[in-house]
Formats: structure tokens, C-alpha cells, sequence
């Protein structure tokens, strides 16, 4: 697997109405992640790749959030999901030693959350948090959830994406990735159609990377992990400001 580092800043950004990224005047964004910059390498022919550095996002400041964060990012070509999460198994265990895993559906973990008022993102992180202890590997995304993943070809309702969430804490979300350019556009009209009903701004569609997609995405499954989130669990802390320096 090649390592790549890819800019921190870039004139575009994501659509997902769930982040806010950090605008930069004259030149663009902090990048959210590295995962459009590491879909266009794909794209262009990169061989599996992995990306180890920092991610910026507005308003995130909490026991578990900040606005700066490491994040692994990884994708392999040639496989899918279910590959990809007996992957992240070996690696967790080789950092965390070895444990059980526990498969739950998305609705199994969003039923745990007592208060069914609450908007259903919410309830799902609550429900998250109460996953403890032990690790879990979420499954069977409803296909609004999707994001940037596939739908099942047999369920078309459901999304092949997963998360592992350890001893109460969300640590890796990841995909067998979508690969139909039209469709990363429908996904993103939606994204801006719901940040329009929030009162968030519209976010530009990043044309470079629906051509890079419609190019050629090659078969991968792709992960995104919190790197300082891996270390709470490996030394104990609960709180992300501990394990970081500044």
C-alpha cells in the first residue's frame, strides 16, 4: 500500500450537510478529510493508497471533538467491505489487543436510544455512546445514510456502509465506495436541498471530482479513522484534549 499526502486546503469541499468546514479566504477550505483528494488519485490510476494527517472542522469542541484532528484514511483496491472490516479487526487488535467483535444493524443500535423524540442523528450518537464496553461493527445503513456508499444490489434499501464504534466511542467509519458519477451528483443536490431547509449555505459541487469518478473509481472499499481517538482507547483517556499536544 503507497502512502499519499494530499493538501490541506482546497478550493472545494464537501456537501454533506452534517459538517461544516473551515473556509480560508482566497484560497478555498480545510480540507474535512482526504477522502475527494484520494478518490481522484484512485481515479487516476493510484494503486491502494493510505493518508495520515490532519482534518479541520468548524464547531466540533467537545470531550471527544476539536476543530483539528488526525484522521487514517485508507482504500483498497479490489475488495469490499466485508474484507475491509476483518482488516480494521487485525489492526485494532494489534493496538488495542485482541477482543470479541459484536455485529448490530443500524436500527438494532438506533432502538437502544430511550428518548425516540429526538432527531434521529442524535439518537443514533446517543445510542453509540451507550455501546460500552466492548466493540461493535454497525452494519446495514439505511440507504439514506449512505453518504458515499453503495446500496446492497440485493436490498437496494439498505447501504454498504459500516462503522466500528469501541467501548462507547464512534472510532471508523467506511464504505464499499460508490462508483456511479450521476449518482454522486443526486447525492449532492440532496446534501445542498437539506442545508438550504437548515439555513446552512450551499456548498459548489466539486466538478473535478464527479470527473475524476466518471473517469474511473476502481472497485474499493475505504476508511476513515480517528487517529487521536485510537490513542484515547490504547492509553485510557476520555477526553481528546489529553492526547493532544497543543
Amino acid at each position: 500500500m503507497l502512502e499519499v499526502q494530499v493538501p490541506v486546503l482546497s478550493k472545494h469541499t464537501v456537501t454533506d450537510p452534517d459538517i461544516e468546514s473551515i473556509s480560508v479566504s482566497g484560497h478555498g477550505y480545510l480540507q474535512t478529510s482526504p477522502e475527494y483528494l484520494m478518490k481522484k488519485l484512485l481515479s487516476s490510476g493510484s494503486p491502494s493508497i493510505y493518508s495520515i494527517g490532519p482534518a479541520f472542522r468548524e464547531g466540533e469542541m467537545g470531550r471527544n471533538h476539536r476543530p483539528e484532528f488526525i484522521m487514517i484514511e485508507w482504500y483498497r483496491v479490489g475488495i469490499d467491505e466485508l474484507q475491509l472490516i476483518e482488516e480494521i479487526k487485525e489492526l485494532l487488535d494489534s493496538v488495542l489487543g485482541s477482543a470479541p467483535y459484536t455485529e448490530l444493524a443500524y436500527r438494532e443500535v438506533l432502538e437502544r436510544a430511550q428518548d425516540k423524540t429526538l432527531e434521529e442523528d442524535l439518537r443514533f450518537s446517543i445510542a453509540c455512546d451507550s455501546l460500552k464496553p466492548g466493540r461493535f461493527v454497525i452494519r446495514d445503513y439505511p440507504a439514506e445514510k449512505a453518504v458515499l456508499a453503495r446500496l446492497d444490489e440485493r436490498d437496494p434499501r439498505i447501504a454498504r456502509r459500516f462503522e466500528f464504534v469501541v467501548d462507547g466511542l464512534e472510532l471508523a467509519n467506511g464504505y464499499f465506495e460508490l462508483k456511479d458519477w450521476s449518482e454522486h451528483l443526486k447525492r449532492f443536490s440532496i446534501d445542498n436541498d437539506i442545508r438550504l431547509a437548515r439555513g446552512l449555505p450551499k456548498v459548489n459541487i466539486d466538478n473535478e471530482f464527479i470527473e475524476a469518478i466518471r473517469s474511473g473509481l476502481p472497485d474499493c472499499a475505504g476508511v476513515a479513522m480517528g487517529f487521536d481517538r485510537l490513542l484515547m482507547l490504547q492509553i485510557g483517556e476520555t477526553d481528546i484534549g489529553s492526547v493532544q499536544l497543543f
